[in-house]
């Protein structure tokens, strides 16, 4: 399977972006940022298996691939495979999130919760968005905007 024409992804993500009354040009900086357009972007992160989604393991709550995934950023917008879970994502098979539809709408879904729990505030919803690790995530996001005018 192929990864799909950068044109068709960037359409595909201003629409999306607009079923969830968000600016198509951020939705599009976001991708940029997570993934450079890379539908299949995978990426572990331990330390959110440690805090968030081991205790969930330990407690016989979910099994070790499910957790291992809910650990992993997917696709274009690079989710959480646990906040997909969180948001009812259903899945049977987290990796769907690398489908280009699939990825962006639970993306845009997130994106648009951490605006509205920032109220507004683009700069503190790209933060909380990334989960505030990087100081420099939202500038770079905002940064990126331009490109898709």
């Amino acid at each position: 399977m192929g990864i799909p024409a950068k044109d068709a992804l960037v359409a595909l993500a201003k629409r999306i972006a607009q079923n969830f009354k968000l600016d198509p040009t951020l939705v599009c900086a976001v991708v940029e940022q997570e993934s450079a357009w890379n539908p299949f972007a995978v990426r572990y992160e331990p330390k959110f298996m440690t805090d968030y989604v081991g205790p969930l393991y330990v407690n016989n709550r979910i099994n070790a691939t499910e957790a291992y995934t809910r650990s992993m950023s997917w696709g274009l917008m690079q989710v959480m495979g646990q906040v997909a879970r969180e948001k009812g994502v259903t899945l049977k098979f987290l990796p769907g999130l690398c489908d280009p539809e699939a990825g962006l709408s639970i993306g845009c879904r997130k994106l648009a919760d951490c605006l509205e729990l920032a109220k507004g505030d683009v700069k503190k919803a790209l933060q909380s968005y990334n989960g505030g690790g990087d100081p420099d995530y939202a500038d770079e996001v905002m940064a990126r905007q331009a490109t898709y005018k």
